[in-house]
């Protein structure tokens, strides 16, 4: 890795892609809209973002792909995580919380395109749930067992 210290550090689920932060994200967001669906094949994304200077490429380079004419979205070749969003007019660039090493260091504070909003997201919290080890067998575990790249360089 190059000689600085990152605020935080991430990248893609196979590790042919990583980065680095240099300053704190800021402005946590989901987003609802159908291209943030799209992309991401979920109910919505989750981004945070820095100053374009202050985004780091540690190994690899993502694939773009521009989603609009205002919008590039940054992904792994490889394995096809999603990692960031950009206004392409912006000095801004935004990751996504998942794709981090410690995603649980950031908060949302705010949700964008809400008219695309899933019905089934406003009930997500009340769905029972279960452990993996709850239900997998020892054996299915062993066969489950994680190939994607450590949350670490």
């Amino acid at each position: 890795m190059p000689d600085f210290k990152p605020t935080l550090t991430g990248g893609c689920q196979c590790g042919a892609v990583r980065y680095a932060l240099l300053s704190e994200p800021t402005h946590a967001s989901i987003c609802h809209c159908r291209m943030c669906q799209k992309a991401f094949g979920n109910y919505f994304s989750a981004l945070t973002g820095v100053p374009r200077e202050d985004l780091v490429w540690t190994k690899g380079q993502p694939g773009i792909f521009k989603s609009s004419e205002a919008v590039e979205r940054g992904f792994c070749r490889d394995c096809g995580t999603p990692l960031t969003f950009s206004y392409v007019e912006q000095d801004r660039i935004t990751v996504s919380i998942g794709s981090l090493d410690e995603p649980g260091r950031v908060t949302p504070e705010i949700q964008y395109g809400l008219e695309s909003k899933l019905p089934a997201f406003a009930m997500l919290h009340t769905l029972p749930g279960q452990r993996t080890e709850d239900y997998a067998s020892p054996e299915d575990l062993r066969k489950m067992a994680s190939r994607q790249h450590p949350d670490h360089d």
